[in-house]
Formats: structure tokens, sequence, C-alpha cells
């Protein structure tokens, strides 16, 4: 007897400012509270720093800034969502400073909509999609396209010799 195979995906969304996003839960290691963060010179301006997750060094990167959204005071609901992301045939972790996660979530195939189009010069490849839930939109992002090459690179750069 073969099983049937559903297309729902859960998501854990997460806010900035007033706009809700959501990540592929396959893609979250853990939620922390938010914590101090080792300030790391010379790096780019969206990277906050590094923390110390059980021994090993995790940069963590202010999501608001990397969007080009107004950076704001932390707050009870600051938290940092430990991802997996895939760089270069390997799996890097990284911290994405979030300003507060909501839920886990699921939608099915139906529930979400392409990528908006805008244009030839706004890049939105990083969008997966757009989710409707509860009469709202969800920015679905594909974490694996958020970050440039070179920007990743230079976040690699930072977990790497700091862990040495």
């Amino acid at each position: 007897m073969s099983e049937e195979l559903t297309l729902t995906t859960q998501y854990l969304s997460f806010t900035l400012a007033e706009e809700t996003f959501a990540v592929d839960v396959a893609k979250v290691r853990e939620i922390l509270e938010y914590k101090a963060v080792t300030k790391v010179p010379r790096t780019p301006e969206f990277m906050c720093g590094v923390i110390n997750l059980r021994g090993s060094v995790v940069p963590v990167i202010d999501m608001r800034m990397k969007f080009g959204i107004e950076a704001r005071e932390r707050t009870v609901d600051t938290c940092i969502i430990v991802l997996e992301v895939a760089f270069e045939g390997e799996t890097t972790v990284i911290g994405a400073l979030a300003d507060s996660v909501k839920e886990v979530l699921e939608l099915e195939p139906e529930q979400i909509e392409p990528a908006p189009r805008i244009g030839t010069r706004l890049d939105t490849d990083f969008i997966s999609g757009m989710g409707k839930y509860n009469d709202h939109f969800i920015i679905i992002l594909s974490i694996d396209k958020v970050f440039a090459p070179d920007e990743l690179t230079a976040v690699d750069a930072v977990a790497g010799p700091a862990a040495a």
C-alpha cells in the first residue's frame, strides 16, 4: 500500500518591522533569546558580530539592515534564529536577528503565489513566494539566496578564524 505524499510545507514565521517573513523549518536549527553579540571589526554593515553557541562561533546577521529596514532598539521579543545556509556545497550556520518569532505554519502549494517580478533592476530571487495566511501576505524567503556569494564569503571568514 503506497502512502500519499503531501506537498504541505512548514514555515517558521518571524517579523521585521511590520512585515511577516517565513523560512522553511528544515533550515532552522534553533531559536535563541537575544544575547550579547561580539562585534567583529571590518565586517559588512549588516553583520552584528558573532555569538558563542555551545563552543561554535556563529555569525549574526541583522536582517533589518540586510533588507534596508530602519534599525530599532532591541526588545524582549528580539531573537536570533539559527539557520543552516547552503554555500558552495557546504552548510554554513548563521544567526538571523529578527524582531520576533511568530509561529510555525503550514502552507499548501495553492496558498503560495510566485515571487513578484518588479522589473529587471530589482533582484527578488531571494523570495521563493508570497504565502497567503489568515488574509495576510507572508514573504517566504529562499534563505540560501538571501546573501550574495561575496557576503557569505565574508561571513565564513569571520566564523572560520574565530573558531580556530
